[in-house]
């Protein structure tokens, strides 16, 4: 059976169709953040660093953490955490040291560089808060609406990998 025929014959065709069209926005709407910041970046003329990376050193901002807390502290959504950290590191942009209890952990925190890319990307996304409220895009019921519906689909994902599997 397709998948179409699957989707058609779901109890509520309504809500299927809008629960893959929200899908489909949270996926373009990362990518377009990416594009986003890297727009801001290119147009800065700051090309060693890519998107991925500045948005993690905006996640890291002034906390100290190891490789395995960016992602449960959702600081960093991709696989491949240590290539990114590496770079960043290599090109000056974190610190990282060796922990003194655990000396297989490595901690990292950003260089006075890192901070300065923190701070773009800062400034880029209070420009666009600014901008979303100024052209009455969003206001704040809409952004605590889109907040509160986000969040328990996150709670029900979560509750998905937890106790299904």
């Amino acid at each position: 059976m397709s998948i179409q025929s699957r989707i058609a014959g779901a109890a509520n065709k309504g809500f299927m169709a809008q629960y893959l069209e929200a899908l489909s926005l949270v996926e373009r709407l990362h990518r377009l953040l990416l594009d986003v910041i890297k727009d801001e970046f290119e147009r800065l003329g700051m090309l060693e660093i890519n998107a991925v990376q500045a948005l993690l050193l905006f996640n890291v901002g002034d906390n100290e953490v190891t490789a395995g807390e960016l992602k449960s502290r959702g600081y960093y959504q991709g696989s491949n955490v240590s290539y990114n950290l590496k770079k960043l590191v290599d090109a000056g942009y974190m610190h990282h040291q060796r922990c003194e209890i655990d000396r297989r952990s490595v901690r990292v925190r950003l260089t006075d560089k890192g901070r300065r890319v923190q701070e773009i990307v800062e400034d880029l996304f209070i420009r666009h808060a600014e901008g979303l409220e100024s052209r009455a895009v969003l206001d704040l019921n809409g952004i605590e609406e889109i907040n509160t519906s986000l969040r328990r689909v996150e709670r029900y994902w979560s509750d998905q990998i937890r106790y299904i599997y």
